[in-house]
């Protein structure tokens, strides 16, 4: 990745394209899911070339294509890889929630290795809860967990590592999360509570996933706005209780998910990184220093089957027109810290204190002094993305190099691992 993609603000690092609003799931945490009523609509191959053009021509680094289910069109979506790669963009990502791979063996077999000849860097399947059943249940797709498991080695065959993509959510461990509530001002053993609980199902989901195989995960978290906040653009976002967080769950919730995740970074290469992770929990404290501003309108944008247009991110609702106007260009950097996308925040916090030592060496310089062990944990999170290969989804992992980097990582940490040190610790 070019040096002046990273640092210019003029330029767009990644694009992420949703190809359709379709979807074949139930997900109650997604407005996209098949019983929700409303139009859809789905981009044209014609349109996605066109994006995929200019996005080759500016320099983008990743290009993700998304949905609804963007594998209800498998040929179209393998199609668009092999063009993009074609153009020379490095980094493709795309994903399902897996309905086609409980399809008949052959077929299944058959897709497999269509997909894994494209040049799909990193392939993601959706499993949302610890609990199988669960899982299956709120997707509408019954034996999709016996599916997973029976045709993960044959992506690896293949040479294709598909991560787990997490949406955090209330049932991710199942009965246990369910009914756990926080008041806005809630008193210290409801905090225990709810924090101890979303950590054991956290442990239960990692467990999972490594019992059935996936060497990567990835964590969505809760896509909310701030209160006053519009109604998101891109429609993986839902009113329904699983995913109706307030601003004190969402701190106790992110800080149980960094909590947990060093406990397994040495088995499973986790993307999450917690640098961003302890920025969102200070930020839904109230605490600071602020998380740095998202990049989205500058250096990512989001793309819409809706209507064609391209968008700083998902949620906010002005366009920047089609992505070969080329309007962004001209779009002001912004100061936003609205939603909890982590596809553009993740980055955004990762980018932005390197960007920061760029642009204001001095400021730089005085949020090091003040807050040195987040400019550790930055440097821990940065060694084991290297140790992690960058979580590239065609190698398998290095486990001797996963578990260096993990160990370096709980050996740094003074307090006790959850459940219960986090809050321990904040009692000395």
């Amino acid at each position: 990745m070019r040096l002046r993609q990273m640092f210019h603000p003029g330029l767009p690092r990644q694009v992420i394209i949703q190809l359709t609003e379709h979807c074949n799931a139930s997900c109650p945490q997604c407005g996209m899911r098949a019983s929700q009523p409303g139009a859809r609509r789905r981009l044209s191959l014609d349109t996605a070339r066109r994006i995929l053009d200019t996005a080759a021509e500016e320099g983008v680094g990743i290009v993700s294509l998304t949905g609804g289910e963007p594998f209800l069109h498998f040929d179209d979506v393998v199609a668009l890889l092999r063009y993009a790669g074609s153009l020379g963009i490095p980094f493709l990502r795309t994903g399902t929630n897996g309905f086609w791979l409980s399809d008949e063996p052959s077929r299944v077999a058959d897709r497999i290795a269509e997909l894994a000849s494209s040049p799909v860097r990193n392939f993601w399947i959706s499993l949302d809860s610890a609990e199988p059943r669960v899982h299956e249940q709120l997707r509408g797709l019954p034996g999709l967990i016996r599916s997973l498991e029976k045709n993960l080695p044959r992506f690896h065959a293949w040479g294709l590592y598909p991560a787990a993509n997490l949406g955090l959510n209330r049932l991710i461990g199942g009965k246990e999360t369910e009914h756990l509530r926080l008041e806005p001002e809630p008193d210290p053993a409801a905090i225990a509570a709810f924090y101890q609980g979303y950590c054991r199902a956290f442990r239960g989901y990692l467990n999972l996933i490594l019992d059935l195989g996936f060497t990567l995960v990835n964590a969505c978290y809760p896509m909310g706005l701030e209160e006053g906040g519009q109604a998101p653009v891109y429609a993986a976002a839902s009113a329904d209780a699983i995913m109706d967080y307030n601003r004190v769950e969402r701190q106790w919730l992110l800080q149980a998910w960094q909590d947990t995740v060093p406990e397994f970074r040495g088995r499973v290469r986790i993307f999450s990184p917690r640098v961003s992770l302890q920025a969102l929990v200070r930020q839904h404290a109230g605490r600071t220093p602020a998380p740095y501003p998202c990049l989205g309108g500058s250096h990512f944008f989001f793309i819409s089957a809706r209507d064609h247009l391209t968008y700083a991110c998902g949620y906010l609702p002005d366009s920047l027109g089609p992505f070969w106007e080329k309007r962004w260009k001209t779009n002001p950097p912004g100061d936003c810290r609205a939603c909890d996308w982590e596809c553009f925040r993740d980055p955004s916090e990762l980018l932005g204190f390197a960007r920061h030592s760029w642009r204001d060496p001095r400021g730089w310089l005085r949020r090091l002094r003040s807050d040195y062990p987040y400019f550790r944990m930055w440097l821990r999170d940065l060694r084991y993305f290297l140790a992690s290969d960058f979580f590239d989804g065609r190698k398998p992992p290095r486990l001797d190099r996963l578990r260096a980097a993990a160990e370096a990582d709980l050996f740094a940490r003074k307090a006790p691992l959850c459940p219960g040190g986090f809050l321990q610790s904040r009692k000395r």
